[in-house]
């Protein structure tokens, strides 16, 4: 690769997240640039975050499933850092469906996480294939603690269930997609795209 494909690179990553469509002031940790070729993160803006209907909705679900885990002795501070595994996603399919999943436990590593999470997944997905519902989620962006993927599967849920539970309407929150190229181990370009998540347009 010449120095001058370099140089073009280095700019275009600088022209896209200088870019009228990049959201202004977005804090770009060190590990959310840690990823393979061509490889995504995405993480809510946090202007987003702000948003007051934004904090109602994570507080609501929140305040939701610690009531419906209140037996199990569970207690869930953070979506993202506390559902990822599929633990707890597990007990609150199990006490709201009445039923009990084949699955392990206590998995400490990502496989047997994942594979979790897959069972877990898979009994939600045939739970909710009646309401014709977009499932906008997945095994990775679950485990990846993708908090919209996180909400959106929750809302899901609290709707199936009809939860005893008031969600704010019209919440919709601006997406940050971190995608990362490197060449020659020289050049590092990080496009940002604005998107919206829309948690109610199921």
């Amino acid at each position: 690769m010449s120095l001058s494909r370099v140089t073009d690179l280095q700019e275009e990553g600088k022209s896209a997240i200088n870019s009228p469509m990049a959201p202004a002031l977005v804090d770009i940790h060190p590990e959310d640039t840690q990823l393979e070729e061509n490889e995504e993160r995405t993480m809510i803006d946090p202007t987003s975050r702000e948003d007051p209907k934004f904090k109602e909705l994570v507080k609501v679900l929140l305040d939701w499933i610690n009531d419906v885990l209140a037996e199990e002795r569970i207690i869930v501070k953070q979506l993202e850092e506390d559902l990822y595994d599929g633990q707890v996603l597990q007990k609150l399919l199990e006490k709201l469906a009445h039923c009990k999943l084949n699955v392990a436990e206590v998995t400490q590593s990502e496989i047997g996480q994942k594979q979790k999470l897959q069972t877990v997944l898979e009994a939600v997905q045939d739970l909710l294939r009646p309401h014709g519902w977009p499932l906008r989620w997945n095994v990775d962006s679950i485990h990846g603690k993708n908090l919209v993927s996180i909400l959106h599967l929750l809302v899901s849920l609290a709707m199936h269930f009809r939860a005893p539970i008031h969600l704010p309407e019209h919440v919709t929150v601006q997406v940050v997609v971190v995608r990362v190229s490197t060449h020659w181990a020289i050049s590092l370009s990080v496009s940002l795209l604005a998107r919206q998540a829309d948690f109610f347009s199921v």
